[in-house]
């Protein structure tokens, strides 16, 4: 739990802040970025993770950082089109008149405006984050031991599935399965109650 909000939370602020970057300044810096996270989400994530879990070696700080790398591009991509909505809108516009930089345009007007739909992403991601940092430990290039990961206990009692201790594996994987609901419906609710117009119904 603690790697999958650490990078839910990486990937959240590195996407977050690439997609308002890349939707307001648009041009050749848009193309950029985008060109890269169309790359990105071209790769199979479990796959990905995987490869880069080997290469790196596994451990807690350096599973967080192949996560947040892995799902920035989820960020990104929303992100990216609710600023090019929003940077039309009338207060965007008075800003520019008024002087204010490009700058604290992003940060004072476009970034408020996206936190909520950042958020609500996040934790719909949550769920996925969690699952693949499980099958990463189940595959043994997750978090080590003896540190607990849900992934590592299934590894562990897949041997004495057949000997009847069939505990061993239904908790940690009914432990993975209630953190992902609870997860979505955080998301779902969040979605419903930060939205002005789902309110209204």
């Amino acid at each position: 739990m603690i790697v999958g909000f650490t990078a839910v939370l990486f990937a959240g602020i590195l996407g977050t802040g690439l997609g308002i970057i890349s939707g307001y300044l648009g041009g050749w810096v848009d193309q950029v970025i985008m060109r890269v996270t169309d790359t990105w989400l071209a790769l199979p994530a479990l796959t990905f993770a995987i490869f880069l879990a080997a290469v790196v070696g596994p451990s807690e700080m350096n599973i967080v950082i192949i996560l947040g790398a892995v799902y920035w591009t989820r960020y990104a991509r929303v992100i990216r089109g609710e600023v090019l909505s929003l940077k039309e809108r009338d207060f965007v516009r008075l800003a520019i008149v008024a002087g204010c930089s490009k700058r604290m345009i992003m940060r004072r007007h476009i970034l408020p405006n996206v936190l909520n739909s950042a958020v609500v992403l996040g934790t719909l991601m949550l769920g996925v984050v969690i699952v693949t940092e499980a099958a990463l430990s189940f595959l043994g290039v997750g978090v080590p031991p003896p540190k607990p990961a849900w992934g590592l206990m299934l590894a562990d009692g897949k041997k004495g599935l057949m000997a009847g201790y069939w505990w061993l594996t239904v908790l940690p994987g009914s432990c993975i399965m209630l953190m992902v609901l609870a997860a979505n419906l955080l998301g779902d609710w969040l979605r419903v109650k930060l939205d002005p117009q789902l309110r209204q119904l």
